[in-house]
């Protein structure tokens, strides 16, 4: 019997098990919030890729028919009219694999996400 696979423990060797529908995708989302929060550190939560700078700021995830991008519900009540058009709940957004990734809108999401977390740190500090 095959030993049993792996689990990733980056977020490339992530992407590489993912559904191949969802690869391209998920290297765009992973490019996309690197690029909107340059200094926050990437690894896997809960067994998919999330991004922090002082405490989690996003977490993203493949699945068969989209793309799971959770970035708490601060950013999703903040951009609820954005958001209109894809299926979210309280604290995720769906976004399907068969339309382009909104990028604006997630780079928007994910400087939302870094300005709150500047904030609530400095207020820690204070």
């Amino acid at each position: 019997m095959p030993p049993p696979p792996s689990r990733p423990t980056t977020v490339p060797e992530y992407i590489k098990a993912a559904p191949k529908a969802a690869q391209k995708k998920l290297r765009e989302m992973r490019a996309c919030i690197r690029k909107a929060a340059p200094g926050a550190k990437e690894e896997l939560k809960w067994n998919m890729p999330a991004y922090s700078l002082h405490r989690i700021l996003v977490i993203f995830g493949g699945f068969k028919h989209h793309i799971g991008f959770f970035p708490t519900t601060s950013a999703v009540r903040a951009f609820a009219k954005d958001l209109k058009k894809f299926k979210h709940a309280k604290g995720s957004v769906q976004f399907p694999l068969d339309q382009p990734l909104p990028v604006g809108l997630i780079r928007r999401m994910v400087a939302f996400r870094v300005k709150e977390s500047l904030k609530a740190d400095k207020k820690w500090r204070t």
